[in-house]
């Protein structure tokens, strides 16, 4: 089973986190992005979406025109775990 987190080691997670914020009410995260266009949204969503299935960690994500929504939570974990903190990582390579 995949551990959440929390205590210091959650608390220094978050603190990691930039452009990310809590979701209310849930155990998770989100961030908006805005790209210059369609193409480009979607070309990082392709990206996001290999690196997803490679770490065995999908994103609750919408996409409108230029902009991309995504909530990461660890629904095995009932919250957030250090797959979410290493998708952080790796989307903020990519955008």
């Amino acid at each position: 089973m995949i551990e959440k987190l929390t205590g210091p080691k959650r608390a220094e997670e978050l603190a990691k986190l930039e452009a990310w914020a809590e979701v209310p009410g849930r155990d998770a995260i989100t961030r908006s992005l805005k790209f210059k266009s369609f193409n480009q949204a979607w070309g990082f969503m392709c990206r996001v979406a290999l690196a997803a299935e490679r770490l065995d960690h999908h994103p609750e994500w919408s996409n409108v025109y230029n902009r991309v929504e995504i909530t990461l939570t660890t629904h095995d974990a009932d919250g957030l775990s250090a797959r979410d903190a290493a998708m952080v990582r790796w989307i903020a390579e990519v955008a």
